[in-house]
């Protein structure tokens, strides 16, 4: 304390990192349960919606500026290119693979391509441009690997401890040390892949490599939702603000989300 009835300054940001990390993780919980109880194509597409990134991005909000926002999404944007082809790469090595060959295949991958996009200064239409082409061979390698059906698995409370401190620990980091990597990294942290990781670590073993591979599968097509939520952001904090913005790319992602389901309700081949 620094006077009588006073919290010091490192007291209450402590007190607030752990406020941010609890909702976090409350909020990805109570996301990627329903996921699993929908199947591989609405989890993935639920996997892909900013339940990780979106809270992390409201923390960044409460710390920093319009264009520090709009810049983070960009970054984002490029990174999500990465993560297309890091569910991309387990779902092929999951069908032949062990979790730890699959899942280390995939974040060698990941974290290669993650620090190449990160020493880069992205503009918008060069991260559109790469993530056109990465959706478009991530989707058409998956492809015949997306219908596999999910096995009902019965959870233990460790599924929702390991879930729960995979994504404190990321919001922990991204708000420690946004002030000091600067809008690009801090873009970067964001959209690590820690839903993806979590559904991978909880199921793989339990329900089998080709279900959990499915879902991953499906999270290629629910990244083309997450990458026009950046576009959106990056589009309009510095114009109409950033929270505006933010509940701008949340919105765009949902609708596209739910545009796909309904598409696949109907029969239609997406």
């Amino acid at each position: 304390m620094t006077k009588a009835g006073a919290m010091s300054p490192d007291l209450s940001f402590a007190l607030i990192l752990l406020i941010k990390m609890a909702v976090t993780a409350a909020f990805v919980l109570a996301a990627t349960i329903t996921a699993e109880r929908a199947g591989p194509l609405v989890g993935g597409l639920v996997a892909t919606l900013p339940i990780a990134a979106g809270p992390a991005y409201v923390f960044l909000a409460l710390d920093h500026d319009a264009h520090f926002m709009s810049q983070s999404a960009v970054a984002s944007l490029a990174v999500n290119a990465v993560n297309v082809l890091f569910a991309t790469t387990y779902t092929m090595m999951a069908q032949r693979r062990s979790l730890f060959g699959s899942l280390g295949t995939a974040y060698i991958v990941w974290l290669v391509l993650a620090l190449l996009t990160n020493s880069q200064h992205w503009s918008l239409g060069a991260a559109v441009a790469m993530n056109a082409g990465v959706l478009a061979l991530g989707l058409w390698l998956v492809r015949p690997l997306r219908h596999v059906p999910m096995l009902r698995v019965q959870r233990r409370w460790s599924d929702y401890a390991l879930r729960a401190g995979l994504v404190s620990v990321l919001v922990g980091v991204l708000v420690t040390f946004s002030f000091r990597i600067g809008p690009y990294a801090s873009g970067l942290l964001a959209v690590f892949p820690v839903v993806l990781t979590s559904i991978v670590l909880i199921l793989h073993n339990r329900a089998g490599g080709k279900p959990t591979a499915a879902v991953l599968a499906n999270t290629v097509l629910g990244f083309i939702g997450f990458a026009l939520a950046c576009i959106c952001v990056h589009l309009t904090a510095e114009i109409v603000g950033k929270w505006p913005a933010l509940a701008a790319g949340l919105a765009v992602s949902i609708c596209y989300s739910l545009i796909m389901w309904q598409a696949r309700r109907l029969g239609l081949k997406v």
